[in-house]
């Protein structure tokens, strides 16, 4: 199924969007893509308790060059949601690469925000084939680069949270002064089930606690672009050093930003990642 996007949700998303739901094996998966069909493809995979719209501000700024495709991982947007099926890290990367089989891409450059980074890590590792190159924004290390929780622990008696515990939950994604944080994601939040909101964090914990992301592109070589919001509450910004020991890697700090810099200031954000993709994407024959 497809459709034109007309939703007016203030993430930046256009008109244009081309939306369609796959039909996989463990449920639909919603789909959005924007930019030329047979520009070279850049994926981008949102976050735990977030879904496509988060990179909404960033897709006017990567269609010039791009065919921008973000996929609601299973659980997540407007994906299914079921309670039977496997949340885990490596099931998840599997997914995307199945949509993106069925999509017809063969090749793609793949961007990953905080979890969303962990299952692009995951999909090359998957699928060495079809990714060309690995972008993390704000994808912690590993879990020793945690930030202390600053929110309370969701009660799943109590699911969805009320407004007041969703902006206390979301806050610590932001740290740019003056940003108003859009009720868009509250809502992304709130139409998770606390099934698939539980068993995501637990998934991405259990992928990180086997071994460190480093640790595995180390070994894939996949060129590597680290873009970090300087003023992470979630993750310690001064864990990006660590991707160092991934030969070639660049690694971006963005002054004045914290967890979500694609969504805290899309410009700055897109710069480093469109000089990044422009050697290693792959154009459509």
């Amino acid at each position: 199924m497809t459709a034109s996007d007309d939703d007016s949700h203030g993430h930046g998303d256009s008109a244009a969007t081309e939306r369609s739901h796959l039909t996989l094996a463990d449920g639909d998966i919603h789909v959005c893509q924007d930019g030329p069909r047979d520009a070279p493809a850049l994926l981008l995979i949102h976050g735990t308790a977030s879904s496509a719209r988060s990179w909404g501000p960033m897709v006017p700024l990567l269609t010039g060059c791009h065919r921008v495709i973000r996929i609601d991982l299973l659980g997540h947007g407007r994906s299914a949601k079921p309670t039977d099926r496997d949340y885990s890290v490596p099931e998840q990367a599997r997914r995307v690469g199945a949509a993106l089989d069925r999509l017809g891409v063969e090749h793609a450059v793949v961007a990953g925000h905080s979890s969303g980074g962990v299952v692009a890590t995951a999909l090359a590792e998957e699928r060495p084939d079809l990714v060309t190159a690995l972008a993390l924004v704000n994808t912690g290390p590993g879990l020793a680069a945690l930030v202390p929780a600053e929110s309370p622990t969701v009660d799943p008696s109590r699911w969805p949270p009320t407004d007041e515990q969703l902006r206390e939950f979301a806050s610590t994604g932001f740290s740019r002064a003056g940003y108003r944080i859009p009720a868009q994601l509250l809502d992304d939040v709130r139409e998770m089930t606390y099934h698939t909101f539980a068993a995501t964090m637990l998934a991405t914990r259990s992928y990180l606690e086997q071994r460190a992301l480093p640790d595995r592109l180390a070994v894939l070589g996949k060129p590597l672009l680290v873009i970090f919001g300087a003023d992470d509450r979630r993750w310690r910004s001064s864990s990006a050093a660590d991707y160092r020991v991934v030969p070639g890697a660049r690694v971006e700090l963005l002054a004045g930003l914290g967890h979500s810099p694609l969504l805290e200031d899309p410009p700055r954000t897109a710069a480093p990642l469109l000089a990044f993709t422009a050697p290693h994407a792959v154009r459509v024959r």
